[in-house]
């Protein structure tokens, strides 16, 4: 390591190689010296925290180039997305330096990419922090890269708080990081989006010496309003009717992937050109569809927040939300991506009555209790090494659910990702009852303040600020309260009337499970063609802005007979089933909790299409009740649901394809299961026909 410069020098460098970076007439922002200054020369930890746009990803840039001249090694990234990982590699060759990343989506270069960085030819390094759990990459390629490196970056910090919007448990990993640096290996941590909560948390997992450089928040680009309409169709047609007079191009922001798809479908046949984005999205469509919004190809993105940390559009000119996020925090990050680069960008939330819905669904997945999370830990303790799969048929939690519980309990040290599956350490541990009860009352505070802006009479700007504790906001005095020029909410009728229709439109297929779930003892692979079921119908999604509200009213409401436009809706449904053979009978699949729901459904439905109600299946000794993952409903639906007798002979001698009908469709077994059933008994086709699907 040659001998550090001075502080003067140090920093007409770094203002060159900003230059390099952003531009002839680029300057050093006060903070960002500071950064760079204490990285440097300092080799300390740092925490920034700073709007959206102002410059953080210069601070490691400048600073990587800087280290690298002083014989540093390169800057490992931990980098949350994709999209953002492209970004900072174009944003590095522009400031010649060399980056290369290691993600999902390019495994087949890791090994190159591994000798390049021990040769000296890479100075940045960008890592997808489900890398750090790794069991390769966290023990034969983690140890060296924190031996060699010049400088560990966290970007989009707020993801190692649990008291963050977008906690993420591979990020927790970077603790035990931390603490294997050698002395001296400077940290910087960023974000735009931390309160006093999580920038407490964060700066305690960096360290008691972190220097914390945080800014006022305000973006002067921002003009936010709030559209508030009753109803679905007259959300969906304000967008048609307004889209056109936003500036440039944006995004158009859904709380669910069935929305973002049923909006974009219908702005489509409006004549807007738009693109649907999930993280659903096959990742080269992702990035197609990237391209084009930063090309100026397409009016909007009609995406889901899987676009959303990273996604560098200066001169993005509007954002709206149909649908309001859960947290104040978690919108204000989304809005920023608007306005970088122009003077005026338009901010507009329409909320919506199924926004609390979506919410309580997100809740919902909150860290398990604790007999589940002690029942894991017993599985594994007894059992030993286990994999995720073979853990659902013993614990009853979804897998993105278990997945997430074990992360958390690897990195507090209860049990140790291994090739295989997970195994226990041993270690005692606590089950934190107290910090996740206050977890789950900050979220539900979150909601309540997002609620709050909605209604809100003060400057909007300035409201989102103080939830961040942005002590320096004021009124901004470009927001809609602060002007007084508030959208209209008037709609031409035809725009209702078109958008009414598309979204009345019935009709989603369901698709029928091919393989049985892993980790069962007695059925494995494919499941037998001749036990199968054909593709089904539901009249809608759950998760739709259509039909998903009236679903969610009727399945949650007191059991009794389908409304009368409903059934007709569903008419309209079997009208379009191409189906290959015409039903003869129709079957039901028994229900605990809607009965006259559904045996009168299926009842009428063979009435109005002159087909025979052969009756419903049973169970042997009450339902199955309620389970979360794929192993544990298959073995409990197996052991309850039954094929009676009469209704065995009826199916064997209906002779022809059998209409099966059930409420809703949800991990999508009780169905298959059913279906084998109905096919075992002889019939030579089965038609699944439900209300609602949930994905």
């Amino acid at each position: 390591m040659t001998e550090a410069p001075d502080a003067a020098m140090l920093r007409e460098e770094a203002e060159e190689r900003l230059r390099a970076l952003a531009g002839e007439h680029a300057r050093l922002r006060d903070d960002q010296w500071s950064a760079i200054e204490a990285l440097v020369l300092d080799r300390r930890r740092v925490l920034v925290v700073q709007r959206t746009g102002w410059g953080k990803s210069a601070v490691y840039f400048v600073a990587t180039a800087l280290l690298r001249e002083l014989g540093e090694g390169p800057t490992v990234i931990v980098s949350p997305l994709l999209a953002l990982m492209r970004n900072q590699i174009a944003a590095a060759e522009r400031a010649g330096i060399r980056a290369a990343t290691i993600n999902s989506a390019n495994p087949e270069a890791w090994e190159e990419i591994y000798g390049q960085v021990a040769d000296g030819l890479v100075d940045v390094l960008l890592v997808s922090p489900e890398r750090l759990n790794n069991p390769d990459f966290r023990d034969n390629v983690l140890p060296e890269l924190a031996e060699s490196a010049g400088l560990v970056v966290v970007d989009e910090a707020h993801c190692i708080s649990d008291w963050g919007h977008d906690f993420r448990p591979d990020y927790r990993r970077l603790a035990t990081l931390f603490e294997e640096l050698p002395p001296g290996v400077p940290i910087l941590a960023t974000t735009a989006t931390a309160n006093a909560r999580v920038t407490r948390d964060v700066a305690d997992q960096l360290g008691h010496d972190t220097l914390v450089l945080r800014g006022p928040l305000e973006r002067e680009s921002l003009h936010l309003g709030v559209v508030r309409l009753p109803t679905a169709e007259q959300r969906l047609a304000w967008l048609t009717q307004t889209l056109h007079e936003l500036p440039g191009s944006g995004i158009v922001y859904t709380l669910t992937v069935a929305a973002a798809h049923e909006i974009a479908d219908h702005l489509r046949e409006q004549g807007h050109e738009v693109a649907a984005y999930s993280g659903q999205t096959d990742p080269a469509e992702r990035l197609q569809a990237e391209e084009a919004l930063l090309g100026n190809k397409i009016k909007a993105l009609v995406a889901t927040s899987a676009l959303g940390m990273g996604f560098d559009k200066p001169d993005l000119g509007f954002v709206v939300h149909v649908g309001a996020p859960q947290s104040p925090v978690a919108y204000y990050q989304q809005v920023g991506r608007a306005g970088r680069g122009v003077e005026r960008a338009e901010v507009i939330l329409l909320p919506g009555a199924e926004d609390r819905d979506i919410w309580s669904y997100f809740t919902s997945l909150a860290f398990p209790p604790e007999p589940v999370v002690r029942a894991t830990l017993a599985a594994l303790e007894e059992r030993g090494t286990l994999s995720t799969p073979a853990l659902e048929t013993i614990v009853d939690l979804g897998r993105s659910r278990l997945e997430m519980m074990l992360k958390v309990l690897d990195v507090d040290g209860a049990v140790r990702r291994v090739k295989g599956g997970w195994q226990a350490t041993g270690e005692p541990w606590a089950y934190d009852s107290e910090r996740y009860s206050r977890i789950a009352a900050e979220r539900r505070a979150e909601q309540e303040a997002m609620l709050g802006y909605l209604t809100t009479t003060e400057c909007r700007e300035q409201y989102l600020r103080r939830q961040l504790d942005d002590d320096t906001a004021r009124p901004c005095g470009r927001c809609d309260n602060c002007t007084g020029r508030h959208r209209s909410p008037e709609i031409a009728a035809p725009a209702v009337e078109s958008a009414r229709a598309r979204l009345a439109r019935p009709g989603v297929t369901v698709e029928a499970r091919r393989q049985w779930p892993t980790g069962l003892d007695d059925l494995s692979g494919r499941i037998k063609p001749e036990l199968g079921a054909e593709p089904g119908r539901a009249l809608g999604r759950l998760t739709d802005i259509g039909w998903g509200n009236r679903l969610r009213d009727l399945l949650a409401g007191p059991d009794g007979p389908l409304p009368d436009d409903m059934f007709r809706a569903v008419t309209q449904v079997l009208a379009a089933w191409d189906w290959r053979e015409r039903p003869v009978a129709v079957v039901s699949v028994p229900s605990a909790s809607r009965p006259l729901l559904v045996r009168g459904f299926a009842e009428r439905l063979a009435q109005v299409g002159r087909l025979t109600y052969l009756g419903e299946l049973g169970y042997r000794s009450g339902p199955p009740g309620r389970q979360f993952n794929s192993a544990q409903r298959v073995r409990a639906v197996r052991a309850t649901l039954a094929m009676p007798r009469d209704l065995g002979a009826a199916v064997a001698q209906c002779g022809g394809p059998v209409l099966l009908v059930d409420d809703q469709v949800d991990t999508g077994w009780t169905m298959t299961l059913a279906a084998a059933l109905v096919r075992h008994a002889g019939a030579p086709a089965v038609l699944p026909l439900v209300l609602a699907t949930t994905s």
